[in-house]
This record gives structure tokens, sequence and C-alpha cells, in this order.
């Protein structure tokens, strides 16, 4: 397969998660126990410490195209050569073909980044923390919960949007579609979809929680 040479192509060794979706900026903790990842992650540490990760889609039955890029930034070894690896989210990037398949794959690909933004996206980007806030604060009156935002939450529109998207648990081809987005504001406009409703959700189970008590209370008295 040909490709243009105006495009940054390199290799990247290919970790293939189950409904696993890493962004950038975001931590990534690993554990290896299988062979041939072993053997990976052992290649990697006596290099870049770099590798793709690109989520699997159990309903498909293979993994997604487009993935981030992992960095190794801590490790342990276990006394039976298990590895425990702590990894950080580096650049997305789409797979153009694959050069080698086993014992694991390495995948030939291109870096991908958000398209220049022709408006000024900080006011989409506080709303977005206006949500987080109002998700949080009802999340933690209905559960009875001290729950509060981490004090490390992007404020930069992309940043910010990548950690929102890595927060949305049980979602991963969600997730997945947050992560193919090129456009900060298209995926910004998305979470607030996403929080908006959300929120709604909880508001309306606080608001039943509330009423049910007020009758239980009624009734003791």
């Amino acid at each position: 397969m040909a490709f243009s040479s105006s495009i940054a192509v390199r290799e990247l060794p290919i970790f293939p998660l189950p409904e696993v979706v890493l962004f950038p900026g975001r931590p990534l903790p690993l554990h290896i126990f299988e062979f041939r990842y072993r053997i990976m992650m052992n290649t990697i540490l006596d290099s870049d410490r770099r590798f793709g990760v690109l989520m699997w889609d159990p309903i498909q039955g293979k993994a997604t195209n487009i993935g981030c890029c992992a960095e190794i930034v801590k490790f342990e070894r276990m006394p039976d050569d298990r590895l425990m690896v702590v990894c950080l989210g580096q650049q997305r990037f789409r797979v153009l073909d694959y050069t080698r398949e086993k014992p694991y794959r390495v995948g030939l690909v291109e870096w991908i980044e958000d398209l220049p933004q022709p408006k000024d996206l900080r006011s989409l980007a506080k709303d977005v923390q206006r949500l987080l806030r109002d998700v949080v604060q009802l999340s933690a009156k209905l559960t009875e919960q001290e729950i509060s935002l981490p004090d490390d939450v992007p404020t930069l529109p992309t940043e910010l949007s990548y950690w929102v998207a890595s927060n949305f648990h049980g979602v991963a081809l969600e997730q997945q579609a947050l992560l193919e987005m090129q456009d900060t504001a298209e995926r910004l406009e998305r979470e607030v979809e996403i929080l908006t409703s959300t929120r709604n959700h909880l508001a309306a189970r606080t608001v039943l929680k509330d009423t049910l008590g007020d009758s239980e209370d009624s009734l003791q008295d």
C-alpha cells in the first residue's frame, strides 16, 4: 500500500482493550500478564515507551481504527514476569495498515488532531463546567455522600473535552465517537447534551426522593 510522503506516519505496537477508550492527557493503569503483551511491553521499555491503544469492540469482533498513543510513565515488574504499568494518553492516531501480526500487532499509523477552531470556545467550555458542577452536586445530594470535582479539571476547551469524555463510564461506544471527532466544538456540544440529560435525570430522581421523604415524615407524624 502506498502512502503520501506528506503524511507523517510511524509504526506503533498496538494494544487492543475491550471497551476501553484512552484520551490524550488521561492516565491508564494496566496489568500486563498475557505472554505476547509482556514481550511487547519489554520491547517498548527498551525504546520510546510508546504504544497504541485501540478499543476492542466485542460486538463487532474487531478493534477500532482510531485510538490514542500511550506512553509508559511508571512500571513495576512482578516476580512471575507480569508487569504493572501506568500510562498517559498522548496523541490520537488512525491505523493505516498493519505491518506485523505476531506475536503482537504493529500498525502503520498517522497522527490526527482537532481542526483549527474558527470561533472562541470559552463560553461553550464554561457551559460544560457548569453542567459538571450541577451533576456532581445532584449526585452528592442523591447519594448523601461528599462528592466534588477534582482540582485539576482542565479549563482549556480541547483538554476539557477530553477530560469529560474520559469520565463517561460504561459507555465505550459513546466515548469512541467522542475520541474520533476532530472538531472541539462538536465534542463539547455533544458533552453538553449528555451532561444536560444526566442532570435532568438526577434532578428528577432528587425531587422524587425528597417527595417520598416528605411523605414518610408525614406518616410518622
